[in-house]
């Protein structure tokens, strides 16, 4: 096996360098397999299952080498080369590109594989434009090594960490992770609320974030935000301060602290939680990087909080990707004299963010919708929900934040309309759901009457 010009010895070497379990689980996937065969393992000896390990280790070698290339190859949230690892696979998607396949070979093989959009060939054409310029094996050796050297690790879609909740972004979910910290901060996830806002806090903003970060954690959520300075750093403070979970995603590499004044603050968090990013060791943070940051911490989230924002703050962006997302999204309100709060403001009255000004808010905030059903069910409450299957399936399809036509939620429930129909009549008498001009949504207070409090 050969990849980017390398032999496979030298590809196993940099994969286990980033991802030391990667081999072993290979080694166990096959011993389990000659346990579920015993006639062929017999009939093959030992040399076959060692082989066959061996071929698993050079397989995941092979992908891992490939996700770790494409983290620096393509830009964070390019959904063209989402969609082509996606159909071949992020090892032969990489083979292709070096291999100079043409934009109408590569549509077609990945149409065999059953993706179907419009336009494929042109977009594949300039997403080829955009990486091939970046194929350079010394710049994944290096980018890899220094992983090594500081100590990072790279997590894959297949690796048991993986946020599930990071792939409701769909072909824009990142092929990777490169991460420093604990393994216990993304089983945190699940149970995770984002707080961002304003670099330039006040001191108001600064103490409510601070409030906010320590109760959240109090309430045992773990607080994701971007180490930035201002809102982003006071709830990281607070939330190290409460001796809780947090995690810190970064628009450059987990090696390149920034900004460089929270250098001590981003250590600690890599010592008790984690920092995060989808990009290779020694990548310049870049606006457009941080505004696709911006998309993660948004999905990494079960809730997304607006502390303080400026009518143009990033954060409003964070707070898009929310809402696109069908994530509850909240806003802290400020004084209506503040230029700080002004996209607080903004996102209560244009964009549906629930006002909220506690953490035990934020807390109720994150408990709407699909998230508060999946713990009840975790907990053994299931027995007591009386509603239908149909009922539940309904529910599954609709957003908090998004309205949903019926055909749109009859295509996600797998049901037809008239029965999608029947089953939002029963809700909305429970007053489950409500209906808006352009669709259904959960309703505001799930249990109250048409959904007012």
């Amino acid at each position: 096996m050969t990849l980017f010009g390398l032999e496979e010895s030298v590809i196993l070497g940099l994969a286990r360098s980033v991802h030391p379990a990667g081999d072993e689980s290979a080694e166990d996937e096959a011993a389990e397999a000659a346990e579920a065969e015993p006639g062929a393992a017999a009939g093959a000896g030992p040399e076959s299952a060692e082989s066959a390990a061996g071929a698993g280790g050079a397989d995941a070698a092979a992908d891992l080498f490939a996700r770790a290339a494409w983290t620096g190859i393509a830009e964070p949230g390019d959904g063209v080369v989402g969609l082509l690892v996606a159909s071949l696979g992020a090892s032969a998607a990489l083979t292709a590109v070096l291999e100079t396949w043409t934009p109408e070979r590569l549509a077609a093989t990945m149409r065999e594989g059953g993706v179907v959009a419009e336009e494929l060939e042109g977009e594949l054409e300039q997403g080829l434009q955009r990486w091939r310029p970046r194929l350079s094996s010394a710049d994944v050796i290096r980018s890899l090594q220094q992983a090594a050297r500081v100590s990072a690790r790279l997590l894959v879609p297949s690796d048991p960490l993986w946020p599930a909740s990071l792939d409701d972004l769909g072909q824009h979910a990142p092929l990777a992770l490169w991460w420093r910290g604990v393994p216990a901060a993304f089983h945190a996830l699940p149970r995770a609320i984002a707080l961002v806002g304003a670099r330039a806090a006040t001191g108001y903003g600064e103490h409510v974030a601070m409030d906010a970060s320590a109760g959240l954690v109090d309430r045992g959520f773990a607080i994701v935000s971007g180490a930035a300075y201002g809102i982003d750093g006071m709830a990281h403070r607070a939330a190290l301060a409460s001796d809780g979970i947090t995690l810190a995603f970064l628009a450059g590499g987990v090696d390149r602290h920034y900004p460089s004044g929270h250098d001590a603050l981003i250590s600690r968090i890599a010592e008790v939680g984690a920092v995060v990013s989808e990009l290779p060791c020694g990548a310049a943070p870049t606006k457009w990087r941080f505004l696709q940051r911006n998309r993660l911490i948004a999905a990494a989230g079960a809730a997304t909080v607006v502390v303080e924002a400026g009518w143009r703050s990033g954060s409003l962006n964070t707070a898009g990707h929310a809402a696109a997302l069908g994530r509850p999204l909240g806003a802290v309100p400020g004084p209506v004299t503040s230029p700080t709060s002004a996209g607080c403001h903004r996102l209560i009255r244009e964009f549906d963010a629930v006002c909220v000004t506690t953490a035990a808010e934020m807390d109720e905030l994150a408990g709407e919708g699909p998230w508060a059903l999946d713990r009840t069910l975790a907990e053994g409450a299931a027995g007591d929900d009386p509603r239908t299957s149909e009922e539940i399936r309904v529910l599954d399809a609709l957003s908090p934040r998004s309205p949903r036509p019926v055909p749109e939620i009859a295509r996600r429930a797998g049901m037809s309309t008239s029965a999608v129909l029947g089953a939002l009549g029963a809700l909305d008498l429970d007053g489950v759901v409500s209906e808006r001009e352009t669709g259904w949504v959960y309703a505001s207070r799930p249990g109250s009457a048409g959904g007012s409090s």
